[in-house]
């Protein structure tokens, strides 16, 4: 465990430090250009620098095909420390344990792609890419209440192709003897394609290769846009097109436009805000994109009788998840609070007493040796919640 920590700092460090060829007056935070200002036009903006916003850039191009003079896709990204950035704040899950078919479909393609990454994401000269995968799978527990549903999803996962296998009580028990499953009527568990794997390492190889491609990247925020007079498209629905963003320059009042002909918001859990930036008719953007960012707490601890090596990502009946995290001892979880105790996302500080109060009384329930656990750290991160129907939002906007 030691080792592949060690591995990842010294991963992290290459990403952050300037190329023996180039200069070194100044250290280059990951996702950063070496030119500070965005370039006076671009074919298409991304606005948002996380694993969705590079995964759009790397695409773009790959679809785009080889030609002589290519598409110009630029990646505004705000925080290029991503010290507030969801993909390297999150639990690094992976499942096709959706109830959505769209979304087991998505997932299934993700898990293909991410099997071959180097075959995608490999740049010429640099080292391999080990996203540090854990093929666990994910533990879903179902009540008594919840079973014919969970039953359900999983007959539309497995007619989407992903091998997922229902387990009794009885079943539960032999396979993971640690639990406690006297309130468990039946569970699902994904037998491929299901665990957890390295955000950060995930980002930085779509960064990276989006960028050996010819995608160009900046630090600022859009805060402006200037679009084309309103006009009317079949079938007569109002429409307006974007003609410039104004990229705002980081601790300073200067902005720079930059004309492009779309813009991709992949804003994240600020999509929704982005949409509220001054220039945009707000006749177009009503009904508001139901996007909010919610923060959520991740909490690790230890405990060296706790489940091991036969870990599963576990999504418990009450709410409450882990998983393993390392191999010696070590576990990280949370739990999503009710609707009326959503706390405060203006900041990613941490309440303590949530996991006491909240988390651990869940956890110890369902595995009686995390009653001794300790904790060791925690952290929060923003999750994209859309209010409307909790998936993703793809497609234009008028």
């Amino acid at each position: 465990e030691l080792g592949q920590t060690l591995e990842r700092m010294v991963q992290t460090l290459r990403d952050q430090l300037p190329s023996s060829g180039s200069d070194r007056r100044g250290w280059i935070p990951p996702g950063t250009h070496p030119d500070p200002r965005p370039p006076d036009e671009a074919d298409v903006v991304v606005v948002g620098g996380g694993v969705v916003g590079w995964s759009v850039a790397y695409w773009l191009k790959v679809l785009e095909g080889r030609r002589r003079h290519g598409m110009k896709v630029l990646v505004v990204e705000r925080d290029p420390m991503y010290s507030r950035a969801s993909t390297v704040l999150s639990a690094g899950g992976i499942r096709q344990q959706f109830s959505l078919r769209e979304n087991i479909q998505m997932s299934r393609f993700s898990a293909s792609f991410l099997r071959d990454i180097n075959e995608h994401l490999g740049v010429p000269n640099e080292p391999p890419i080990d996203i540090q995968f854990q093929p666990s799978g994910y533990l879903f527990l179902a009540s008594p209440q919840n079973a014919a549903a969970l039953e359900a999803t999983v007959q539309l996962q497995r007619d989407e192709g992903a091998q997922v296998t229902l387990l009794s009580p009885t079943q539960l028990k032999t396979k993971f003897p640690w639990m406690n499953t006297e309130d468990v009527a039946v569970a699902s568990y994904g037998l491929e394609d299901e665990g957890w794997f390295d955000p950060w390492t995930l980002l930085n190889a779509f960064r990276r290769k989006a960028m050996s491609l010819g995608v160009q990247s900046c630090s600022g925020e859009v805060r402006a846009f200037v679009i084309s007079a309103n006009h009317v498209m079949a079938p007569a629905q109002l429409s307006a097109r974007i003609k410039y963003v104004h990229v705002h320059m980081p601790d300073s009042l200067e902005y720079q436009p930059v004309a492009c002909a779309i813009v991709v918001n992949a804003a994240g859990a600020w999509a929704g805000k982005l949409l509220e930036a001054d220039g945009l008719p707000r006749a177009l953007c009503r009904p508001r994109l139901p996007i909010q960012p919610r923060k959520r707490y991740v909490f690790t601890w230890h405990c060296p009788n706790g489940p091991g090596l036969s870990c599963p990502f576990l999504v418990d009946t009450s709410g409450a998840y882990f998983r393993r995290d390392g191999f010696g001892g070590n576990y990280l979880g949370g739990m999503s609070p009710p609707e009326e105790e959503e706390p405060d996302p203006s900041d990613l500080s941490v309440d303590d007493d949530y996991f006491q109060e909240q988390v651990w009384p869940r956890l110890a329930r369902r595995v009686p040796a995390f009653e001794s656990l300790r904790v060791r750290g925690s952290w929060a991160g923003y999750y994209d919640y859309n209010t409307f129907d909790q998936n993703g939002v793809l497609g234009p906007h008028p």
